[in-house]
């Protein structure tokens, strides 16, 4: 049989992924559970928060000092035997480290431009060092001051993933040390996932969260390396709300594993394994999508698709574009070797260029890390809302903030908001990109409100 390479493994199991939500509600084995959903009463329909349009960042391959493609290239060669030329490239000539330099560089340019998203660390860079504990090549100094760059710069405005342990070779939890099979069925980024149970991905999940934890690296969500989890998406999805739960107790763990980079398939988060919502403890895990490809440059430095595939010149085409004028969140796929792109910083370029003209074109954005984009959603599916006379009750298993309403409403009328039989102030605003936590504004027809959403119990009521 034919091997297929990491990039067509991922690019064949996303253009795929429609058979498989397709089945969601059937028995088959790729089947993930959208589990429970509340009763939502007539009159009340959830917007995107503060009316704007979610966009991201989603930064794969990066970690500390470690230019991993570099380290990367010679496991994968071996895998497929050298008979795969994506293997054969000269990564001795590429560096070996993408500098802290360029990582502040990259994360004060962010924050500047209020860019979010999520920055993968790989806990144990293709089998080069563990983070935790020492990376040869590198001061134990150096390391340090890398994690502590994480911590300070990159964490106020990113989420931070694992990318499982290596991305390269599976390791067994129990000894520490790589499977002494290199083959696919012992490789993250292929078949290693295949057949395995539930509590088989989450124990190995659980291997790589507690690393990054060592280093006071808190995480909410997961990110899979190559076509980790494709044959195994129920048991990849129950894993990670079971791991990300049990090492960090976060409360709506989340993953990325696929994307749709063309076509009018939803790239809206799937809310999936609700349960226990009029519990103490609700359960959920979110399946984060992206929607471009890796444009800014592949992850082993192939030439960039280049800005306009995001968006064009003329600000009127492109993936973005068509996303954003949709309003599902637009979230952009990188990856950090591709970004750096051996010091030419090509992604970087184009990533630079594809900002100054989402803002040049748009004015209704709001840059989320993938954390902020799965709360919002878990609240937007899974709150209850129930009319009680003039009143629409909403009853929420997850608090949220910006939360935004729609409701209809005379000319002569207004909405006050109670939080737990307590009257909570609003404001009128003109329009609704003017709308944050604690205001309203007419539209139409309708009144938008928008408010940080409690856990529990909270009530809209129109009234003249």
């Amino acid at each position: 049989m034919k091997q297929q390479t990491r990039r067509q493994f991922l690019n064949t199991a996303t253009r795929s992924l429609g058979v498989f939500t397709a089945m969601a509600q059937s028995d088959s084995l790729f089947a993930q559970s959208s589990g429970e959903r509340p009763p939502r009463a007539d009159g009340i329909t959830v917007l995107n928060p503060r009316a704007r349009v979610p966009v991201g960042l989603i930064i794969d391959d990066s970690t500390c000092l470690v230019n991993l493609n570099r380290f990367s290239m010679s496991q994968f060669d071996l895998t497929f035997g050298g008979a795969n030329a994506t293997y054969n490239k000269n990564w001795r000539e590429w560096p070996a480290e993408i500098p802290d330099a360029f990582v502040r560089k990259f994360g004060e340019w962010c924050a500047e431009h209020g860019v979010k998203g999520k920055y993968s660390i790989v806990p144990y860079p293709a089998c080069v060092g563990r983070l935790d504990r020492l990376l040869p090549g590198w001061s134990q100094r150096e390391l340090e001051a890398s994690l502590e760059l994480v911590r300070t710069l990159i964490m106020p405005n990113w989420d931070i993933h694992p990318e499982m342990v290596t991305h390269t070779r599976v390791i067994d939890t129990k000894t520490g040390h790589p499977y002494p099979d290199a083959s696919p069925k012992f490789m993250e980024n292929w078949e290693w996932t295949t057949g395995r149970s539930v509590d088989e991905i989450a124990d190995y999940m659980a291997y790589a969260l507690r690393i990054l934890k060592n280093v006071g690296l808190p995480c909410e969500g997961i990110t899979t390396p190559g076509g980790f989890g494709t044959r195994a998406r129920p048991q990849l999805a129950q894993a990670t709300l079971q791991s990300v739960r049990d090492v960090f107790g976060a409360e709506i763990p989340h993953y990325f594993r696929d994307l749709f980079d063309r076509g009018e398939q939803s790239v809206a988060p799937r809310v999936e394994y609700a349960s226990g919502l009029e519990t103490a403890d609700p359960r959920c895990v979110v399946s984060v999508l992206g929607c471009t490809g890796d444009w800014t440059g592949g992850w082993d430095c192939t030439p960039p698709a280049g800005v306009d595939r995001f968006i064009t010149e003329d600000l009127q085409r492109g993936r973005m574009v068509e996303v954003i004028q949709r309003g599902e969140p637009a979230l952009i796929l990188a990856h950090w070797t591709g970004v750096y792109w051996n010091g030419q910083e090509l992604g970087f370029k184009i990533f630079q260029e594809v900002v100054r003209r989402l803002h040049a074109r748009f004015d209704n954005l709001v840059w989320m890390k993938l954390s902020e984009v799965a709360r919002y959603w878990a609240a937007k599916e899974l709150t209850r809302v129930e009319r009680n006379g003039g009143a629409l009750r909403l009853r929420a298993p997850f608090a949220c903030p910006d939360f935004t309403v729609r409701l209809e409403a005379a000319e002569n009328q207004t909405p006050t908001l109670r939080v737990n039989q307590e009257p909570k102030p609003l404001r009128e605003v003109n329009a609704p990109l003017k709308l944050v936590a604690g205001t309203w504004c007419r539209d139409g027809k309708f009144v938008n409100v928008c408010f940080a959403l409690p856990k529990g119990a909270s009530e809209i009521r129109i009234a003249g």
